[in-house]
């Protein structure tokens, strides 16, 4: 069965291109499209959608405003096509925090810059967002957490997260429950480039931890998290007896750039079991394998259970693959990642 999606924008032009790089596969079934959020409201009720792609820069009223009504009152999956600037990436952060599942970068006015490419990517956030949960999310009601005092563990330990869809969130919500003493936190993000200056700034803004954009060749430093850059991937290495961030930008991995398989996969052969894991909400199958390697190096790992992940696909094929020692929910996950580090600061 064919997904049926809304497309809300109030640009003739994007209007069309979305429709016919949205129908080229066949499994997926442009039903209509809104010029605004008033005419959206009517089409939604008339057409019932799958999912929802969401201009936010429109007439009448501003897209955030509306994905705020619409997850309060008719939630439904929403990806955001949204304006590669700094003011977009934003506004962009913010639809994810007002539960939106996913965002697409606009192609340029002139439609040059990769047409073929953002449709790919455009058609499989789409059938991501048909497969995530947001009425259950929207629901869900969050069992208050346990005050983490303390994540402190011996030097050279890491922390490795990565997630996908969903994973702005998510990760939000994971790194809110750090405390300052923990030991570095490297984050792999599936997410383009532009955006994650603005994400990792976000992250640092709610955060008692300080996070930023990993640059090439920094030291790991406790109380610290470093997301790795859109469009280049995040590993960990020694040099000089010292654990820095390796930033490259060779070949995707597992269909990604920035990849988890990639950076699961250098924490274990330079961490081993002084790392801990966790594999977050995410459509596909990357960082099982990588995950698996930090397990069989002795780490502990954790992956989102299935009641709590948007999209119980990354974590699903992790957990599938053997690499997940437990799985838990979002809430839980800090406290988990904290435990393992507690237990390897006493076998230190």
């Amino acid at each position: 069965m064919s997904i049926k999606v809304l497309i809300v924008d109030d640009s003739a032009l994007i209007r069309e291109v979305l429709t016919r790089t949205l129908g080229r596969d066949g499994d997926i079934r442009v039903v209509g499209t809104a010029v605004d959020p008033i005419d959206a409201r009517e089409k939604i009720k008339q057409l019932n959608p799958d999912v929802v792609t969401l201009d936010i820069e429109m007439p009448n009223m501003n897209g955030l405003a509306f994905l705020d009504k619409l997850m309060r009152l008719h939630p439904l999956p929403v990806v955001m096509v949204s304006t590669l600037t700094h003011k977009g990436a934003s506004e962009t952060l913010l639809a994810l925090e007002l539960g939106a599942v996913d965002f697409v970068a606009k192609p340029n006015a002139d439609l040059s810059g990769g047409l073929e490419a953002f449709g790919e990517n455009l058609r499989s956030k789409v059938r991501a967002a048909s497969h995530s949960d947001v009425r259950a999310r929207q629901g869900r009601i969050v069992v208050p957490q346990v005050n983490i005092t303390t994540a402190a563990a011996p030097r050279g330990a890491v922390i490795a997260i990565g997630a996908s869809t969903g994973g702005v969130e998510a990760i939000r919500a994971v790194l809110g429950s750090m405390p300052k003493d923990c030991p570095p936190i490297v984050i792999t993000q599936h997410m383009p480039a532009g955006f994650t200056t603005r994400f990792a700034a976000r992250l640092d803004e709610l955060s008692e931890i300080d996070v930023a954009e990993a640059t090439d060749r920094q030291i790991l430093e406790p109380g610290r998290a470093y997301v790795a850059p859109g469009d280049f991937h995040l590993r960990v290495e020694r040099s000089s007896g010292q654990l820095k961030c390796r930033v490259t930008q060779e070949e995707q991995h597992s269909g990604h750039r920035p990849s988890v398989d990639v950076m699961f996969e250098s924490v274990a052969r330079q961490v081993g079991p002084l790392a801990v894991g966790a594999i977050l909400t995410g459509m596909g199958r990357d960082g099982a394998i990588g995950l698996r390697l930090m397990r069989e190096a002795g780490a502990y790992t954790v992956g989102q259970s299935p009641t709590s992940a948007l999209v119980y696909g990354m974590p699903r094929v992790a957990f599938e693959e053997g690499a997940v020692m437990e799985q838990a929910p979002l809430e839980a996950i800090a406290g988990k990642l904290a435990l393992a580090l507690t237990r390897i600061r006493t076998a230190a």
